[in-house]
């Protein structure tokens, strides 16, 4: 299933990033592009990657609003 349509990011590339060793949605941001565009993605892309970490993802401290410019 696509998460992120700007850059036509699946689950499962997601899932295959966390399993590569991403554990911070910059991570998966710098890897993938995910969460670089518009935003909406970022809920589910977080949800993603507290599912599937191990051990649990490191706070980054990245927070995105999709009011705020990309």
């Amino acid at each position: 299933m696509y998460v992120c349509i700007c850059n036509g990011i699946t689950d499962k590339q997601i899932r295959s990033a966390v399993a590569g060793g991403a554990n911070t949605l910059q991570s998966l941001r710098d890897e993938l592009g995910v969460a670089s565009q518009c935003g909406s993605c970022t809920d589910h892309a977080l949800s993603l990657l507290q599912d599937n970490a191990s051990p649990p993802p490191i706070s980054d401290g990245l927070f995105y609003s999709a009011a705020s410019p990309a």
